[in-house]
């Protein structure tokens, strides 16, 4: 039987993510970046994570033919890690050059917020919501008052829009940018183990649950724009009528991704741990024991070099929070 095994990594901005729409539109901004059609949150597509996973884990291989999307250049694709894990494309010919496909055995899914980094009347503060938080795997319990018993905490049902939960002790309204909210409470939110590491812990302090209703406005409110000009070589100043805005997630956001293995060839090339790259020198970082380890090993270099556009212009860069938390299909259709 196949292997099913999903991943799920937490990941801290650490500059501007700016993945382009690939278009200009009249509005806010020139360049716009791309958002879930339903809520308006901004995201990033698991295409870019895949994209950048693959490219970065063949060049920690020392094998940059095996990022592309044709192979004739690799050797050995059935017996390449990179090509194993992400899929391959290669004529064989052993059978009249015809083509020699396979998809990849991992599933990269997109990227959503779950922690947004506003400035308040007491210094920054990060939003989420329930729903983002529980379905991460965050415990939320209320703080308890005089004694009493920390229990689960669910939203009221009569919680209304203008109305937020602190991970710390308020009473006066608070500011989320131009919107002015009343405290209603305080909560206490524990992320999985894995993840209890010191850049959530200090998110954490400073926690404000809002509606997910809202917290699309929130988020689309604060988002980070930037001006530039392209500049006229010959001249050395800027181009006249070249000036554009862009957006972009802004640094310290938290976001959640998914990564799912489906081993459905089982046939990983490799007998023992790989670490040495293709050309014989050690694999920078821990060794490969299967698919997963690729891609942990590609999307960590995001870390260095970023995902999406403008990386030459400082933006990009994440960092993965602790170790993903890791759940294993099992049989008879549970989780």
């Amino acid at each position: 039987m196949a292997t099913y095994k999903r991943q799920r990594y937490l990941f801290m901005v650490t500059d501007p993510v700016h993945i382009g729409t690939g278009g200009y539109r009249l509005g806010r901004v020139d360049n716009s970046i791309v958002r879930e059609p339903g809520t308006r949150v901004p995201k990033i597509p698991g295409t870019s994570l895949h994209g950048a996973a693959r490219t970065y884990a063949a060049q920690l291989y020392e094998n940059p033919e095996a990022a592309g999307q044709n192979h004739e250049a690799v050797d050995h694709p059935d017996q390449n890690p990179v090509c194993y894990t992400f899929g391959y494309i290669k004529p064989d010919a052993a059978q009249d050059n015809k083509t020699r496909a396979y998809s990849g055995v991992v599933n990269i899914f997109d990227a959503h917020i779950l922690a947004f980094p506003v400035y308040s009347m007491v210094g920054p503060v990060w939003v989420s919501s329930y729903e983002r938080l529980s379905n991460a795997g965050f415990t939320i319990k209320n703080s308890p008052r005089n004694g009493s018993e920390e229990k689960d905490w669910t939203p009221p049902n009569n919680w209304e829009p203008d109305k937020v939960f602190l991970s710390w002790q308020r009473s006066e309204p608070l500011n989320l940018g131009w919107l002015m909210l009343t405290v209603s409470g305080r909560i206490t939110v524990t992320p999985p183990e894995n993840w209890n590491k010191t850049a959530w812990k200090e998110a954490a302090k400073r926690l404000v649950l809002v509606q997910e209703s809202l917290f699309s406005q929130v988020v689309n409110s604060n988002l980070e724009v930037r001006t530039s000009v392209a500049i006229d070589p010959w001249r050395g100043a800027a181009e006249e009528g070249a000036l554009f805005t862009y957006e972009a997630i802004p640094r310290a956001t938290f976001l959640t991704a998914d990564v799912v293995l489906d081993d459905y060839r089982e046939a990983w090339p490799l007998n023992e741990n790989c670490n040495r790259t293709l050309k014989g020198n050690l694999l920078p970082g821990e060794p490969w024991s299967g698919p997963l380890a690729v891609v942990k090993a590609g999307l960590r270099m995001i870390e260095w070099l970023g995902v999406g556009g403008m990386g030459t212009r400082g933006f990009g860069r994440m960092v993965i929070v602790g170790d993903p938390v890791e759940e294993e299909y099992e049989k008879g259709g549970g989780q």
